[in-house]
C-alpha cells in the first residue's frame, strides 16, 4: 500500500467526521477432591482449547482473510464483504459460525462498518455494539474507532447526548495523539451543538494542552476563537 493511500477504515473515519460537522472452598477429605476437580477442568479447558479452540481460532481467521480483503480494497464491496458468496465467507457467515473467537469479534466490527456504508444505521449500531475491547495494539486503536463510530451513528440519530458518551469512551479506549484528539473534537462539537459552550471550550482546551502537535489542535484555537466572536 502506498504511503499516503488511505485505507478504508481511515475513509470511515473521515466519512463519518463529514456527516457529523453539518450540525454538528472445610475439610482435608474435601480439599483433596477439590484439588482433583480442578486438575479435572484444567485438563478439560487444556483439551478443548487444543482440540476445539485453537482449530476454530485458525480455521476463523483463514475465513475472515477474503472478506478482509474484499473491505480493503480500492474500491470495496461492502455487500460482498459483508455476505459472502460461493469464493468466500463474508463478515456476517463469520460471525454466525465462528463469533466466540477473535476473528469472529473482529468481524463484528467491520459488519459494523459495512452497514455504515450501506446506509443501515441501526444495523450498523448493533454491530458495533457486539464488538468487545481487546488489549494491546492495534486492538486499542480498532476499540476506539469502534466507540467513536457509535458515537457518529448518534449524531446521524440526533442523540448528541449519547454521541458525547461514546467519544469520551474513544478517547479513554485509546489515549495517543492520532485518536484521542479527534475523538476530543468530536465530543466538542456534539457540546457546542447542544449549547454547551463551556463543555465545548473545555474540551477543545484539552487537544491544545494534552495533544499541542496533532492535526486537531490546529484547528482547536479556531474552535474555541470561535465562540467568542
Amino acid at each position: 500500500m502506498a504511503k499516503n493511500e488511505v485505507t478504508p477504515q481511515e475513509a470511515a473515519i473521515g466519512e463519518a467526521i463529514t456527516k457529523t460537522e453539518s450540525f454538528f472452598e472445610n475439610n482435608s477429605k474435601g480439599a483433596i477432591w477439590a484439588l482433583v476437580a480442578i486438575f479435572v477442568l484444567a485438563g478439560a479447558i487444556f483439551g478443548y482449547r487444543k482440540l476445539m479452540a485453537e482449530p476454530r481460532v485458525e480455521k476463523a481467521s483463514a475465513m475472515i482473510a477474503e472478506a478482509q480483503y474484499r473491505f480493503e480494497q480500492a474500491n470495496p464491496d461492502y455487500e460482498l464483504a459483508l455476505n459472502g458468496d460461493e469464493n468466500g465467507a463474508g463478515f456476517l457467515e463469520i460471525i454466525e459460525t465462528y463469533g466466540s473467537t477473535p476473528a469472529g469479534n473482529l468481524a463484528k466490527h467491520y459488519a459494523g462498518v459495512c452497514y455504515l456504508h450501506l446506509g443501515d444505521l441501526d444495523a450498523a449500531a448493533d454491530y458495533l455494539a457486539k464488538y468487545s475491547p481487546v488489549k494491546g495494539l492495534p486492538g486499542q486503536i480498532v476499540n476506539a474507532q469502534n466507540l467513536g463510530l457509535q458515537g457518529d451513528i448518534a449524531v446521524e440519530q440526533d442523540d448528541l447526548a449519547k454521541a458525547v458518551k461514546f467519544y469520551d469512551k474513544a478517547v479513554k479506549a485509546s489515549d495517543n495523539i492520532y485518536t484521542a484528539p479527534l475523538y476530543l473534537r468530536k465530543a466538542g462539537l456534539a457540546l457546542r451543538a447542544q449549547g454547551k459552550e463551556k463543555e465545548a471550550v473545555a474540551a477543545f482546551e484539552k487537544i491544545l494542552a494534552l495533544y499541542p502537535s496533532s492535526i486537531e489542535a490546529r484547528e482547536a484555537e479556531k474552535l474555541i476563537g470561535s465562540e467568542n466572536r
